[in-house]
């Protein structure tokens, strides 16, 4: 079976990259090898690239172009589109750019498969918890409550929670597939888009598909150079270039962190199992972590004395909590993540440390943002 993995080159496509060769697979990937996450040089310098530039078939192109998508799709059988700009404090201010590569760059792959001979069995679509939006919550009287952004003055004042019109603060609940979709994010209503676009498109011409909204997924290989996207690289810049970590909000706000092997398992059980056909899919852990847990926990792993300065700065389109209830993908597909966050910071740290860590350059990324006036 032949493969096109888009954005093959990244944290998650390199690593499914080698998998699936490893399996068998004839494997080619499509990726335009953006600076932000390979550096300036990527074809001398990323790890990610020269992980797998001898390892499949490279194509470097953009999936704007749909020329592109044309020379890459050609003779292929399964599609995964992981490319995709992910930052979400970003897409708030860059919005052309995350628009035009996340909604315009799927629609030229779908324009691709309506209009041309191909030879497409099967498409995979990378989404995000960010369609989510603040997800699911729970209140004492009225139930589960998927509440909408938090009002701006109470975060200035110091107050994160979710808070329902009577004042009660809503607990969170795991979210489902079934929970509300309400992106509060430029990222997350492009993700809402991909995922819509593909369903709709690929379900019309009888191709399967599936869409796997990840959480947060982190592990050896994900890019040291984004000060976009990551927490675990970015707080572990700072800890190691002796910085003080800064944490937005009060640092109780909380994610699903997934580890990478286990997000690879689940992009290949919705490969190769039919029963992933058709069918849309949370990949966490289902478990909560604080922002603050992971920093305790890094310090400690890196064993180095820097301050935690708790900033009460927040970021517009940020979300308080989400984590992903994964009884449906444990059910069709007998997905269970294998690695624990404690297991896998010890594995992702310890690659940290073999590394070459250059600063990150995230104050300037607070400093763009706070021009922008996304940052409070």
């Amino acid at each position: 079976m032949k493969v096109l993995i888009t954005g093959g080159a990244g944290f998650i496509g390199s690593k499914l990259s080698l998998e699936l060769k490893q399996k068998g697979y004839e494997v080619t990937v499509l990726d335009n090898l953006s600076h932000q996450i390979h550096g300036q040089y990527p074809e001398r310098t990323s790890l990610l690239y020269n992980n797998i530039v001898d390892e499949a078939i490279f194509i470097k192109g953009d999936i704007t172009n749909k020329e592109d998508w044309q020379r890459a799709i050609k003779n292929q059988d399964i599609i995964v589109h992981l490319a995709s700009e992910t930052g979400t404090g970003q897409s708030m201010y860059q919005i052309e750019r995350y628009t035009e590569v996340n909604i315009l760059g799927t629609s030229k792959m779908l324009d691709v498969l309506v209009n041309e001979e191909h030879t497409i069995k099967k498409v995979v679509i990378a989404s995000s918890r960010a369609i989510y939006g603040e997800g699911k919550y729970y209140h004492s009287v009225l139930g589960d409550i998927y509440p909408d952004s938090r009002d701006v003055k109470n975060m200035e004042n110091g107050d994160f929670e979710i808070r329902y019109s009577d004042g009660e603060v809503l607990q969170a609940v795991p979210t489902h597939e079934d929970s509300r979709i309400h992106p509060i994010s430029i990222y997350g209503i492009t993700k809402q888009n991909q995922e819509q676009m593909i369903m709709t498109v690929c379900g019309a011409l009888g191709i399967p598909a599936v869409s796997l909204r990840f959480q947060n997924v982190y592990g050896k290989g994900q890019s040291l150079l984004n000060p976009y996207t990551g927490i675990l690289s970015i707080f572990s810049s700072q800890i190691l270039n002796g910085k003080s970590i800064d944490i937005f909000e009060d640092g109780k706000e909380s994610r699903d962190f997934i580890y990478i092997d286990d997000a690879v398992d689940a992009v290949v059980k919705s490969i190769e199992n039919e029963k992933a056909n058709g069918e849309i899919f949370n990949v966490g852990t289902g478990v909560q972590t604080t922002i603050y847990e992971v920093a305790e926990q890094l310090i400690k792993l890196y064993d180095k004395d820097v301050e935690v300065n708790i900033s009460g700065q927040f970021r517009l389109g940020d979300i308080r909590h989400n984590f992903a209830d994964i009884s449906k993908i444990k059910s069709k597909l007998g997905f269970q993540p294998a690695i624990t966050f404690k297991e896998g910071l010890l594995k992702f740290t310890d690659w940290v440390l073999q590394q070459d860590i250059q600063d990150i350059r995230f104050k300037e990324s607070i400093e763009e943002m706070k021009t922008k006036g996304f940052l409070k």
